[in-house]
């Protein structure tokens, strides 16, 4: 079995604590089905911090963006542009806009989400979309940028099935994390079995959102397999063919051939 953890940040990971390196972190991984890894930046320094931090190592990938919340005027568009064009690259991202914590920088958060839409598009690679509190705006900026042009996934999903629908419409892919096994989404179960197999991704968005059983632990890279247990569960299918076609998914997404994930 494979399975991809298609969201996570590394280099944030307590390596003090839980881990004696991140060679670990993929053993604990790789022994639970889990083998091969995005991880995501969310600034450019991030960005090239963690290029160093993974080296070349084949079964992880990186994405470079600037997070909504991390000072998204602060950065120069043709750093972007230089650093994500990097071979290691695979998307942009993660960008997007998040209104829960902080409505006071909207514009910025709006113009930096254009940007990197553009530049998804220019490079021929997708975007990785945060978004909280700000469905209408993202989509209406994803729609009036032609984001299709480069397709892309909504990141760690917890909209209800008509924001999924349009999404899907869009050609985006819908990515679940351990968000799924939360009590507090009533009736999202719905919308997991809405969401077709071959529009799904799996991610752990670790160090955070550790899904049952789990919870008051750090999440981690192994755990993607409990959220693709949680879906399979739903779906009523094996976890071996959930698994086989969200590999698909991310290789078609991301534009890695199969044979280079394995």
């Amino acid at each position: 079995m494979f399975i991809v953890d298609s969201h996570c940040h590394l280099n944030l990971l307590n390596y003090r604590k839980n881990h004696h390196d991140i060679d670990d972190v993929i053993a604990k991984a790789v022994a639970r089905d889990v083998k091969f890894i995005l991880t995501v930046a969310t600034d450019l320094s991030d960005f090239v911090n963690l290029k160093k931090f993974i080296s070349n190592r084949r079964n992880i990938a990186l994405s470079c963006g600037v997070h909504p919340l991390n000072k998204p005027e602060s950065y120069n568009i043709e750093d972007l542009y230089s650093l994500a064009a990097d071979a290691q690259v695979v998307a942009l991202g993660e960008t997007g806009l998040d209104y829960h914590y902080n409505k006071d920088n909207k514009i910025n958060q709006q113009i930096s989400f254009r940007n990197h839409i553009i530049a998804g598009i220019a490079l021929k690679k997708p975007i990785i979309v945060h978004m909280r509190n700000a469905f209408k705006d993202t989509l209406n900026i994803l729609k009036e940028e032609k984001s299709e042009s480069c397709s892309g996934v909504l990141h760690c999903f917890s909209e209800n099935q008509s924001a999924a629908r349009k999404l899907l419409d869009m050609g985006f892919y819908i990515s679940f994390s351990g968000i799924i096994t939360f009590n507090k989404i009533k009736d999202f179960d719905r919308v997991i079995n809405y969401v077709p197999l071959d529009r799904i991704l799996l991610e752990t968005d670790s160090p955070y959102l550790t899904p049952v059983p789990y919870r008051g632990q750090e999440n981690q890279p192994a755990y993607t397999r409990d959220i693709a247990q949680y879906i399979a569960i739903i779906k009523n299918i094996d976890i071996e063919i959930l698994s086989e076609i969200t590999t698909n998914n991310f290789s078609k997404l991301f534009r890695i051939p199969k044979l280079n994930l394995i």
